[in-house]
């Protein structure tokens, strides 16, 4: 475990998150930090990538689209979960009918996202462990319950079944995380910040 920080280090909310005065954290209104979550230095999260909608030239629709746009979430993120430093949280996107949009990007409780990894996924569940510069995928779903390990790259749409073991560029299936695995504690890692 990383010793612990300076207390100057870090932010801690009203609900328990430490967000590190380092960090780069984009579009601060479109980004849900459920409780608890560390957000160590150097982490980049773009909350400033939302979903676009399409414009309407009626001026009468154009009021409820811009009012529609502020409540917008662009990445939701679970209690008792930890961004190392330097990960990338970046919300998904596609391109539909011409136009490119971003979709939302939920991280579920008790997540670990190692030092340097790029996170483009449409979900991440509970329990999910990411190694050290590993890449996920743009609009890939990751499920309860999940080691990927260091280095590993997730292809943009996989689907990762719950308790597996994910390895190698590309991504694949390596083996099952077993019965004794217990995931993430994140209480453990949110006490020993700050």
């Amino acid at each position: 475990m990383p010793p612990k920080q300076a207390k100057g280090e870090y932010i801690e909310t009203e609900t328990g998150n430490k967000v590190s005065r380092r960090s780069q954290i984009h579009g601060t209104q479109n980004i849900i930090l459920a409780g608890r979550t560390v957000i160590q230095a150097e982490a980049c999260i773009r909350g400033d990538l939302i979903r676009t909608l399409p414009s309407s030239s009626s001026s009468a629709t154009e009021p409820s689209s811009s009012s529609s746009a502020k409540h917008n979430v662009a990445i939701a993120i679970g209690r008792y979960s930890f961004i190392s430093t330097g990960a990338v949280l970046h919300p998904p996107g596609k391109l539909h009918r011409g136009v490119y949009s971003h979709h939302p990007l939920k991280i579920g409780d008790n997540v670990y996202v190692g030092p340097g990894c790029v996170i483009e996924a449409a979900s991440i569940g509970n329990m999910v462990w990411i190694g050290k510069g590993a890449v996920v995928g743009n609009m890939a779903i990751i499920k309860d319950g999940v080691k990927v390990l260091e280095g590993a790259v997730v292809p943009a749409g996989m689907v990762v079944a719950s308790g597996s073991v994910i390895g190698g560029r590309p991504g694949r299936v390596v083996g099952e995380v077993g019965i004794g695995w217990e995931g993430v504690d994140g209480r453990e890692m949110w006490k020993n910040i700050g």
